[in-house]
């Protein structure tokens, strides 16, 4: 007879917040956390996690390895752990998607565990 044994460290976590100025956060390897709310935050913490905002002034953070941090809202922001991949959407006042943008941490300029926003096209640093 096979046995399997599992751990609560091997199942992937997922969290939401729907509404304004919500957090989600996802502990653990392929955890997803999702922000949809203005000002929502969502960080995911584990390895190959999914971090996503997509309400306005949302903010993305990905900070295991091999992370992914997306933020799609008008101005939202992302940041993440070295070798994580940052996605960025600028839209204008009416919310039409005027630029979208994609990096990887550590590459062309983009530094660990700072927020960018996207300007012009253009990855720039949140101050």
């Amino acid at each position: 007879m096979n046995t399997t044994t599992t751990t609560f460290a091997d199942i992937p976590e997922h969290d939401t917040a729907s509404g304004d100025n919500g957090a989600a956060t996802a502990r653990g390897p392929r955890s997803t956390a999702a922000a949809s709310g203005d000002r929502g935050a969502a960080t995911a913490s584990g390895d190959n996690g999914a971090a996503t905002a997509s309400g306005y002034n949302g903010a993305a953070t990905a900070s295991g390895n091999n992370g992914v941090a997306a933020a799609s809202g008008y101005s939202g922001k992302v940041r993440g752990a070295q070798g994580c991949a940052l996605f960025l959407v600028q839209r204008d006042g009416n919310y039409k998607i005027m630029h979208a943008w994609a990096g990887i941490v550590g590459q062309d300029g983009i530094d660990p565990d700072v927020f960018y926003t996207l300007t012009a096209g253009k990855p720039v640093e949140v101050k």
